[in-house]
Parts: structure tokens; sequence; C-alpha cells
């Protein structure tokens, strides 16, 4: 092998040789930071004796760290309650503070004004209607009518659904199993029902229970739950039917009603679109006593006790006569 060492090189002392760089060529290696070594065992000098340490303590912020400190260990950061404004009593500004009675009378004002908003929307209409009602029972020297007594004497709960996604056919199949049975046995049959809807229906008589129970009343029975003597009535069909507790709830109207309906494409060949009609129905249940149908019971029995014995040939007069025969 054979090194190539330029001429000048050569003429030149070893010494010099090892000063200086060994490439001639430009070397385009990153800067590299350096860190000068410090000596941890160099005497101190009368400059270093002299320098006095840099007080960075906070008395402030160590203040505020140990009442927290002793907050969280009480159980919580206390927070400054907002106190009213006092003013001397001899003050001309200074208000008088109301008394508990006020103070509760107010509270009431405020209460009745925000429950308006809901209960009360449209007060002048409200006010004509009950002038309409008072005319209307000065005039009849109140007396009630029919209607306006069974209002008054016996409870009933509606209920309507929300819209299902079925066809009234379907529907209606369901809803006349359940009509005049009690709560109980629609219940059962909706439970073991072979029917998709009966699922959507079932969860609708038990929202219609509860909320006969809780908004009217209905169904709460006896007070230690026992049941009374039964008592036969019958029914509009004929049937004969016994009766132990007056306050149990039945079904008494169901019947279903046309929803809203939504129209999706369905495409098909060479082009053609077909409309599909997606059709959604309701349902809704009317809820009474057995006190209701004990009353009808005995409005039937009396209604047949009542009526004229049919006879054959009635004893009526003679019209049309003439002097001859029209034969």
């Amino acid at each position: 092998m054979s090194i190539r060492i330029p001429s000048r090189r050569l003429g030149q002392p070893a010494l010099k040789a090892l000063r200086q760089p060994s490439s001639t060529h430009w070397n385009s290696t990153s800067h590299i930071t350096r860190r000068h070594i410090s000596n941890p065992f160099r005497r101190k000098t009368d400059e270093d004796a002299n320098q006095k340490p840099l007080d960075i303590s906070n008395p402030l912020l160590e203040k505020y760290l140990e009442s927290k400190k002793q907050a969280e260990k009480k159980g919580g950061t206390p927070r400054p309650e907002p106190q009213p404004p006092t003013l001397p009593s001899k003050s001309i500004f200074s208000m008088e503070k109301p008394s508990k009675q006020e103070e509760e009378d107010m509270q009431e004002r405020q209460d009745a004004e925000l429950m308006a908003l809901k209960l009360d929307p449209d007060p002048a209409s409200r006010r004509r209607w009950e002038r309409k009602m008072v005319i209307r029972g000065v005039r009849r020297r109140g007396r009630l009518t029919a209607p306006q007594k069974l209002m008054r004497t016996e409870r009933q709960s509606l209920y309507k659904s929300p819209f299902l996604a079925t066809s009234v056919k379907k529907l209606t199949k369901v809803v006349n199993q359940i009509a005049g049975k009690t709560v109980e046995e629609a219940l059962v049959q909706l439970r073991f029902s072979k029917k998709k809807v009966a699922q959507d229906v079932f969860k609708g008589l038990e929202i219609a229970r509860d909320e006969a129970i809780a908004g009217r009343g209905m169904g709460l029975g006896a007070r230690n739950g026992e049941k009374g003597k039964g008592t036969e009535i019958e029914l509009n069909n004929g049937k004969k039917k016994i009766v132990h507790d007056q306050m149990e709830m039945y079904v008494d109207q169901a019947w279903v009603g046309k929803g809203e309906y939504d129209m999706s494409p369905e495409y098909r060949a060479r082009g053609r679109v077909n409309m599909l009609t997606h059709k959604s129905t309701s349902f809704s249940i009317l809820l009474k006593e057995e006190a209701t149908r004990m009353r009808i019971s005995d409005e039937i029995k009396k209604k047949r006790e009542n009526r004229k014995l049919w006879v054959a040939l009635p004893d009526r007069p003679i019209t049309a006569q003439r002097q001859y025969c029209l034969w």
C-alpha cells in the first residue's frame, strides 16, 4: 500500500503536523455546544464570602397554603357568604326589615305568579268562561244535568298512546280483545298474545292504570284490601258478572285512530321508483270503575220492570170508517 501525502507536509516538523487537522476537506458536522466543568473543590474567594443568599420566601403564599391545608382537614374549603348591606337604623336610606309573615306572603305570591304561567296561561278567557258558567247556573237555578251528576259521582281516566308503526287493522284486532275486561284480565291477555303490537299495548295499558291511580284516585279498593260480598250485575251484552270490589278498574272503551304517515322511495329496475307508505296508528283507552257498571245494570233492570205488558190485540179506536165496504 502506498500513502498519498503532499510534499509540503513532509517538509514540516512532526509537532506542527499534529496541531493541524488531518483532513483538508470541509467538515459539515453540526456544532455541538460544550459545557465547562466546574470544580467543586476550588477555594472560596473573598467575593464569595461577602455574597448573601437570595431570600425567595413569600409569607402571603405560605399563609394561604397553610390555611388551605387546615380547611381540607376540616372537610371543605370555606366560602365567604354574601352579607346583606347594613346601614344604621337612623339613616334615611335604611329600609325596614320585613317580618316573617310578610316574607311568607311574598314567597306565596312569587310562587303563584310562576305557577300561573302553566296553570293559568290565559286569565281573560278563564274569567269569561267562569262568568258564562255562573250565568248558566243561575238560569237553571242550580239544577244539574244527568251527565254533570255522573261526572261528579263517577271517576274515569282517558289515555292516548303515541303513534305506533303499525296499521289500523292490525291494532284493532288487539284492542278489541281488551275492551270490556278488567285491567288485570286485559294485561294477562296482552302478555300471552302472539301479536307484535300487543307488547306496545301492554305498556300503554300499564301507563294508563298508573295515571288513573295517581291522578284520579281510581282502583284503590277498601282500606284493608278486603273484598266485599259479591254482587251480580248484568252487562250490556246480556252476560252476568259478579263484582266483589266496586272500585276495581275496567276498560270501558278502547278504540284506534289513524296517525301520520311517511313516504320512502323503492328503486326498481329500468329506472322505476315506487313510493312506499309507512303508516302509524295510535290507540285510546277509557278506564272506569265497576261502580259505573253496577249503575248501568240497575238502569237495565228498572227499564225492564217498567215496560208495558205486550198484548196480542190492543184496544184501540177504529179509524177510516166507511158507509159501504171497500172491496
